[in-house]
């Protein structure tokens, strides 16, 4: 019989601990193929935030590290320099991104550090308990905005992606989602073309995938994905902001 699909050998076979819905795990299985399938899981290094996917350590086959928090892309800069020939990568949150640790990514990618990084946003703090996060969205009900989200006292959301593709260092910055299948297969895609750009020495890459947090919504999944399309893609609009590699998309 012919093998139409089988695990990613980049993960380990273990259980995570996501919640039910969360979508961390499609998240990183893409990451996890698209280092199989460039065949460079020896010599792959992650680093792991402090939020949600702080254990990613434990479920990728590839030497990983964790950071402080925020801190992820300062120290993916210092591995990647001692080590040039090593595919290294951060995976991060909003809360460890682009609140604590702004200042890591905007110097790392202005500085156009050959690493990649994957930034998950769901619009709030995860493992904490549901506060509002940077990308949370103006009205948005968190545990610190039972009201809404007042951007007259709160301020307005960070695009990330936005703000990074400004960057002269930033040689590729993409946003993604994984809400249907077609847009995991370019979920994919873009990562593993960021992956591409390191192996090329192109410089930084950047793929913000927006996910879904059902547990702090208090939604079921299938309503945090309608949410998340709703809602977060009309604010966070998909698709490439930067590509100086010169490749067609």
């Amino acid at each position: 019989m012919a093998i139409v699909f089988e695990p990613t050998k980049a993960m380990l076979d273990v259980p995570t601990h996501y919640c039910p819905g969360c979508t961390h795990g499609i998240i990183h299985r893409l990451v996890a193929e698209a280092l199989d399938e460039l065949n460079v899981v020896d010599k792959a290094i992650g680093v792991a935030p402090v939020g949600c996917s702080v254990l990613a350590y434990d479920y990728f086959a590839c030497d990983m590290f964790e950071a402080a928090h925020g801190r992820a892309p300062a120290v993916a800069t210092g591995i990647k320099r001692v080590n040039p020939d090593a595919v290294v990568f951060t995976y991060q949150g909003d809360g460890d991104l682009a609140a604590i640790g702004t200042a890591e990514i905007v110097h790392a990618a202005t500085r156009g550090e050959n690493i990649v990084t994957i930034f998950v946003n769901n619009c709030i703090y995860g493992m904490t308990g549901g506060q509002m996060a940077p990308t949370t969205l103006p009205g948005q009900v968190t545990e610190t905005t039972p009201y809404g989200r007042d951007t007259k006292t709160a301020g307005y959301p960070v695009r990330v992606s936005e703000m990074i593709s400004t960057l002269t260092g930033a040689c590729y910055v993409e946003r993604v989602s994984v809400d249907t299948v077609p847009n995991v297969n370019k979920a994919k895609k873009a990562i593993k073309k960021a992956f591409q750009n390191q192996l090329e020495g192109k410089g930084f890459s950047l793929v913000e995938v927006l996910s879904i947090c059902p547990t702090n919504w208090g939604l079921s999944p299938d309503e945090s994905m309608k949410w998340l399309r709703e809602n977060m893609i009309p604010y966070y609009p998909l698709g490439v902001k930067k590509d100086t590699t010169g490749e067609a998309k």
